[in-house]
């Protein structure tokens, strides 16, 4: 097989790669057997606001009680909606000051106004609970969330951690970007995590900034597991850079909660971790995921893959993606123009819409 076209990192069938995860199961240690399923958040704009590198409880508190209204809606069990959503009342009031002492002096009134628009929201979220409508009680949970993760970005302050020296020559996304994918389909909008993967984050802006990707097909399609795209046409794999002349390649990138910084070229097998999680995880549909060889972990290079997000194949938090891919973003918008795109397709332009100036070319 051609080897520009032969699948990077993955089994090249969806039959194969069922079969690797039943030998996988029946191989891994004895500890999985006692995994939980893992964190069950499926949301992008959720899974983005766990992500961010900040520390404040009420806010974070606040957040999880309005996600975790998902079950009881799912349930139509309305008296224990509004009820919720008046205890959130409730505590954005008694933990307002609190939570404003917490921000920088020059974000304070940012960030009273966004805590004001939180608080609306609110009162529109218990009107809609009270009325059991479903419609109005999702739009205004989405618009106090939204204000919520206004408000958390705020918090963020210098970049949280230190990256390895031997990647100076790399380029690193210090914050988040967003990146609009036009496809032949339609548009996909997504945001990539720099704070979590700033490498892998930095070379796909550094990419779609050069117009790297406009115009490519995608060179791998299978249903329920990937599309993936990135490599460019004739015998090379990857990018060239032409400072260099030789191909650019991205370490393998994967952070876990609680460490102060990623880990690189190594899985959660290599470093015994059985029961981890990575801070971004590969549990929505859309997740974007870095590609690299089946020979290697950092041989990485522009290829980038969507993940086909599916829960009967691929348990949150039990798969065969987290831990030996790195993720650094996720679809939030256009997942209808997700679900139409096959092997026929391609990007037709990449442009990054937001998030440009968090862009370093190398340390």
């Amino acid at each position: 097989m051609d080897r520009r076209r032969r699948p990077i990192g993955f089994t090249t069938t969806l039959g194969a790669s069922l079969a690797l995860l039943l030998t996988l199961l029946l191989a891994v240690p004895a500890a999985w057997a006692y995994l939980p399923q893992g964190n069950a958040v499926s949301d992008p704009t959720a899974l983005l606001r766990n992500a961010l590198p900040i520390d404040q409880g009420d806010l974070q508190k606040l957040q999880h009680r309005l996600e975790d209204t998902s079950d009881d809606l799912r349930a139509k069990r309305w008296t224990s909606l509004t009820g919720s959503v008046r205890r959130a009342e409730s505590q954005l009031g008694n933990s307002r000051e609190r939570i404003l002492a917490s921000f920088e002096p020059a974000d304070r009134a940012t960030a009273e106004a966004l805590l004001t628009d939180a608080a609306t929201h609110l009162q529109d979220l218990a009107a809609a609970g009270e009325a059991q409508d479903r419609d109005g009680f999702l739009a205004a949970r989405r618009e106090a969330l939204a204000a919520i993760g206004r408000a958390e970005g705020l918090l963020v302050g210098e970049f949280p951690f230190a990256i390895p020296s031997e990647f100076d020559a790399l380029p690193r996304l210090l914050g988040r970007a967003s990146v609009r994918l036009t496809t032949t389909k339609g548009d996909l909008i997504t945001v990539v995590d720099g704070y979590n993967a700033p490498l892998t984050a930095g070379a796909f802006v550094d990419l779609a900034q050069r117009g790297f990707y406009d115009g490519l097909p995608f060179n791998r399609a299978e249903d329920f597991y990937v599309l993936q795209t990135g490599d460019p046409a004739g015998p090379l794999t990857g990018y060239v850079d032409p400072a260099t002349k030789q191909e650019r390649q991205v370490p393998l990138e994967i952070k876990v909660p609680g460490e102060e910084a990623p880990f690189y070229n190594q899985t959660f097998e290599d470093l015994g971790m059985f029961k981890a999680e990575p801070v971004l995880p590969f549990a929505s549909k859309g997740t974007l995921g870095w590609a690299h060889s089946d020979e290697a972990l950092g041989d990485g290079s522009s290829q980038f893959f969507l993940f086909l997000f599916e829960p009967e194949l691929t348990p949150a938090g039990l798969n065969l993606i987290d831990g030996r891919y790195a993720a650094f973003g996720y679809v939030v918008d256009g997942l209808d123009v997700l679900e139409e795109l096959t092997a026929d397709d391609g990007i037709v332009k990449a442009t990054v819409i937001e998030g440009a100036d968090n862009l370093r070319p190398h340390a």
